[in-house]
């Protein structure tokens, strides 16, 4: 079993100028292929600090991939300090250095010197293509050890490793059956305390596979992973964990892999044919951003109103000068005026409001974090609900939009033929 170590190379990876993107999809990458990823590692444009790197690597992993550093700057140091830990030269590609120079002569600028370092690589390399940039990767096998040098801008590391390494890593394998499977689950309306801690006998116990809980953006994340012989029984050992999960917390369960809650939403929405319509007040037109990142969306959102100010929510929305007067705009009442009133406004299936003080002073005497969301839906009483989330103010209003989709999709789930008895009506 090859255990291989990531070491991303760059000054400004260590100042948080930019994230480490690479590390997280070459890791999924590997698993795929059956190999452990021990180790990550974020070391400077530095010679004597990238030399310790690589030395202290070699003692613990046979794979070492390197992205960044290939560039044509005097700090991009990655195969000149390789070649030398290893004892040998750079040599010139010359398909990378006309991809180069090609590059130039067509725009009629004239190319400095520096460009050409974008073409070297380490004699005795198998060089890898760069489709989408200029600087050539490498691979390199000496002794105990494989090495590969990737570009670090994700345009051009992503599918060299996916069309030329990962191919090549696959096939070294030689006959290593063991195969990597992860299942993600995201959990909302729990927190990663207690879910840690309803699965504590499940986690105390894991041998294979194994679980850990991530916290996420107001949401909590089970990640599965099994190893096997073949990915069909990976994959049975995931399914087994997977029910012993959902049979102690499958009630807050709301999507695998890659998905979103809005986005599972969204989707459902459009599937069904149910037009929505919103008014925000401290989320400030952040549901409707979240409604409009999915494709085709216009079919079934008509449109919202950001009612920021109390005077706005009367003329544009009609909230009752008596609503306002005797409950407040952080209130219940409110909050379903707004939503009967967009829905109204809109002539849509489903109307939901948002107000409340975001933060961090208090509004009408109402705690920051204090949330009032609405919603109604045609042919149904209007219900409000009250949170208080209580954190900064901007955490307030992300937590706020999650729990509006939340809480549609709960309305749907208790409904299953809503659209069913709404289309039969029309």
């Amino acid at each position: 079993m090859k255990r291989a170590e990531i070491i991303a190379v760059g000054t400004e990876l260590l100042l948080g100028q930019i994230t480490n993107t690479n590390a997280s999809f070459l890791s999924r990458e590997l698993a795929e292929l059956g190999v452990y990823v021990y180790y990550h590692t974020v070391v400077g444009d530095n010679p004597t600090r990238l030399r310790e790197a690589i030395e202290i690597a070699e003692s613990r992993s046979d794979l070492l991939i390197f992205s960044g550093g290939l560039g044509p700057t005097e700090d991009d140091l990655t195969k000149q300090i390789l070649a030398e830990h290893l004892g040998k030269t750079l040599a010139m590609d010359e398909f990378h250095l006309r991809k180069i120079t090609d590059y130039f002569e067509s725009r009629a600028v004239q190319m400095t010197e520096n460009n050409k370092r974008q073409a070297l690589y380490i004699d005795g390399a198998e060089v890898l293509k760069n489709d989408f940039g200029f600087a050539c990767g490498m691979t390199l096998t000496e002794g105990a050890h494989t090495y590969f040098l990737l570009p670090g801008p994700p345009s051009e590391m992503e599918p060299m490793f996916l069309k030329y390494a990962k191919p090549l890593i696959s096939a070294s394998m030689n006959g290593d059956s063991t195969h990597l499977e992860s299942l993600i689950m995201h959990f909302y309306g729990i927190g990663e305390s207690k879910l840690a801690a309803d699965l504590a006998d499940l986690i105390d116990k894991q041998t294979n596979p194994t679980i850990a809980t991530y916290a996420s953006d107001n949401e909590v994340e089970v990640r599965i992973t099994a190893s096997a012989t073949t990915k069909e029984e990976a994959q049975q050992l995931l399914k087994q964990t997977e029910q012993e999960i959902l049979a102690i917390d499958g009630e807050f369960l709301y999507g695998y892999g890659d998905v979103t809650l809005a986005k599972l939403i969204t989707d459902q929405l459009l599937d069904e044919s149910i037009t929505i319509s919103a008014a925000e007040s401290l989320t400030a037109g952040l549901f409707q951003a979240e409604l409009g990142a999915t494709t085709g969306i216009s079919q079934v959102f008509k449109g919202g109103v950001v009612t920021y100010q109390t005077e706005t929510k009367e003329k544009i929305l009609h909230v009752s000068f008596e609503t306002i007067e005797n409950h407040g705009v952080v209130s219940a009442a409110c909050a379903k005026e707004m939503a009967e009133n967009v829905r109204q406004l809109y002539q849509t299936d489903v109307g939901i409001s948002f107000t409340g003080a975001a933060g961090p002073g208090s509004l009408e005497g109402q705690a920051p974090g204090t949330v009032w969301i609405g919603l109604s839906v045609s042919g149904y009483e209007t219900e409000t609900y009250l949170f208080s989330f209580g954190r900064d103010r901007n955490h307030n209003r992300r937590r706020a939009v999650k729990q509006g989709f939340q809480i549609i999709r709960a309305f749907l789930a208790a409904h299953p033929d809503f659209s069913a008895n709404r289309k039969s009506h029309e």
